[in-house]
């Protein structure tokens, strides 16, 4: 067959068309009451061979990231010496140190520094929530020139530190945000932001971790909800709130936390993914709070050995411990002992992990949840609630139960029957049947794998425990490198139950 001219000129034609459209960048979807941002889903250019600088990066995204100024007024009354109360030395020093009558009181100015991005031209800015939490009075510094502007709070989201505020300013420089799900260790990522009010600084490192989670900064616990990025980029204070961006100078992170004895930087930072602060802004201003996606599972993470008494080949996954009643993960037909590999194509790493997918998640949408369950691999479809932002951690009940203990074959541990008066301490649901373990030996394999007094055994090695002699006689009798238990525990105010791997083969220090 014989090709002509014009047909060949119309197939280079249709062939350029097509490049032409795979490389424009289409609007995102506008919803209403949300901004409209500068988005890039487009994943990074990861040639090593680009230039030495970083100033095109900078002079690119930097008048984005703005200086927070926040102010805290704290009543007090001021401490007067006592004397001074006694008319015996008033005589002496006059009514001057009198006491106020009035009973006035005095307030204390407290001050704190902190960064934030611009995410739209209208004068939305991103922030951490611990940058303006308590706040009275909170101001924004613009650019190079500086210009302040008062700054309204739209929303806090403690749970994932992440704050959104409103400047009454147009045409302001708003940064270009990235698809933080496309980010890669090791990618190079720049911090900007305003460390020790020194004023605009850039830092840079590289992504050293992603999906990070688990932490409680010094015992400041203000991320529940933890899926940070990792950076070995200097963060100290007053950068948290700024902005991490990738080489492109594209928003991948807001700076939040780091690790440290000292306050400084030691190479180990983190950020919150612009995905997650993203959906933050998005819920504040469409719903007024923030919603979260709910699955209604007791999770935890995979070891070595759950791994292999679940049928995992690795240790990825979320282990379900427990079945909410009542929730969309019940009404699906999830179940104890099933791992959660992946929920709405988003593989899951763990217990926390999984906590943050489905946070991101919107309330009412139907997900398809990947799992192993029994060995084999199955897919099921579940139609997801509201999360309910009220829970704490686990509790103990103080007062010893009355029965004498009997002895476990798993070496330090100490269990008893449920009575009447145990149940009522523990607030133990009727349905839950085991038996209570009153101590366990800090160094025995049992407290290593994680079991806990005020635990109830439910299952060793799958079978039901109904009594104290039965976790006495399972236990001697169980067979095997690892014994698996399945035990119930109080959460707060609810319960549930999560499966623990004992090793069987070390002899307990």
């Amino acid at each position: 067959m014989r090709l002509t001219k014009g047909y060949l000129v119309s197939v280079l034609a249709a062939m350029a068309l097509v490049v032409l459209l795979s490389s424009l960048r289409f609007p995102p979807t506008v919803r209403a009451g949300v901004p409209v941002f500068n988005l890039e889903k487009s994943p990074l250019n990861r040639d090593p061979r680009l230039g030495n600088s970083f100033a095109p990066v900078i002079e690119k995204a930097a008048p984005s990231v703005v200086n927070i100024f926040s102010t805290r007024f704290i009543k007090e009354r001021p401490q007067r010496n006592p004397f001074l109360e006694d008319p015996f030395f008033r005589q002496f020093f006059g009514d001057q140190f009198a006491p106020d009558q009035n009973n006035q009181t005095h307030f204390r100015r407290e001050e704190g520094l902190g960064s934030g991005v611009i995410v739209s031209s209208d004068g939305y800015i991103l922030t951490a929530n611990h940058v303006v939490a308590d706040a009275d009075e909170v101001k924004v510094s613009v650019g190079q020139s500086k210009k302040e502007y008062p700054a309204k709070i739209i929303g806090r989201d403690p749970s994932t530190d992440v704050a959104v505020l409103k400047i009454a300013a147009n045409n302001l420089p708003a940064i270009t945000l990235a698809d933080s799900d496309q980010l890669e260790v090791g990618d190079v990522v720049l911090a900007i932001g305003d460390p020790f009010g020194v004023g605009q600084t850039v830092t840079m490192g590289i992504v050293s971790a992603l999906g990070r989670s688990g932490f409680d900064f010094d015992g400041d616990n203000r991320a529940q909800i933890q899926n940070f990025i990792q950076t070995d980029a200097a963060i100290n204070p007053g950068n948290s709130g700024g902005a991490l961006v990738d080489s492109e100078g594209r928003l991948v992170g807001i700076n939040t936390a780091i690790i440290s004895p000292s306050g400084g930087n030691n190479g180990i930072g983190f950020a919150v993914p612009s995905n997650m602060a993203r959906t933050v802004l998005e819920r504040l201003l469409t719903g007024g709070k923030v919603t979260r996606g709910y699955l209604g599972v007791v999770p935890q993470d995979l070891d070595s050995g759950l791994a292999q008494q679940f049928d995992v080949p690795d240790q990825n996954g979320a282990l379900i411990g427990d079945v909410l009643p009542d929730s969309p993960a019940n009404k699906a037909g999830l179940k104890s002992g099933d791992v959660i590999l992946s929920v709405a194509g988003k593989p899951v790493t763990g217990a926390d992990n999984l906590k943050a997918v489905v946070s991101q998640l919107e309330p009412g949408s139907q997900v398809q949840v990947r799992l192993i369950r029994n060995g084999s691999p199955r897919t099921i479809n579940v139609m997801l609630g509201t999360v309910s932002e009220s829970g704490s951690g686990p509790e103990s009940v103080n007062s010893a139960p009355n029965e004498q203990p009997r002895t476990d074959a798993m070496d330090g541990v100490q269990v008893a029957d449920l009575d009447e008066d145990i149940r009522n301490q523990l607030n133990l649901p009727d349905s839950v049947q085991g038996a209570l373990v009153t101590t366990v030996d800090g160094d025995s394999n049992a407290a290593a794998a994680g079991l806990e007094p005020n635990d109830v055994i439910v299952q060793i090695n799958r079978q039901n425990i109904s009594s104290a002699d039965d976790a006495v006689h399972y236990g001697r009798s169980a067979k095997g490198d690892q014994i698996l238990l399945k035990i119930w525990r109080r959460f707060g105010a609810q319960g549930g139950t999560l499966f623990l791997s004992v090793d069987n083969t070390k002899t307990p220090h």
